[in-house]
């Protein structure tokens, strides 16, 4: 099994464009062969920790193996998420987790 967590900065008064790709997105997401979980989170406003961070967006995914996690990389659905979104992110970052407990 691999865990993918996927943060990424969106851009100023862009946010709410890029939770309607998701919202498109996500069901063609959880219905590839392989996709364990798919889920978009956004920062939780607590006391706990640091305060949330309003223009961050986090995507956990959880994946059969690794060539599941390829396969849905390669899928046409998702070329077409990087493209209409490329404006509207400022940078992310991929974390690759494998369990072992």
């Amino acid at each position: 099994m691999l865990h993918v967590i996927a943060r990424m900065s969106v851009k100023p008064g862009k946010m709410s464009e890029l939770l309607k790709l998701l919202e498109a997105l996500v069901p063609q997401v959880r219905a590839e062969e392989g996709c364990i979980r798919y889920e978009v989170c956004l920062d939780a406003d607590s006391k706990i920790g640091v305060g949330p961070d309003k223009q961050a967006l986090t995507i956990l995914e959880t994946w059969e193996s690794e060539a599941h996690l390829e396969a849905h990389l390669a899928a046409p659905h998702m070329a077409t998420y990087r493209e209409q979104s490329a404006g509207l992110r400022d940078r992310s970052q991929l974390t690759l987790l494998s369990s072992r407990i």
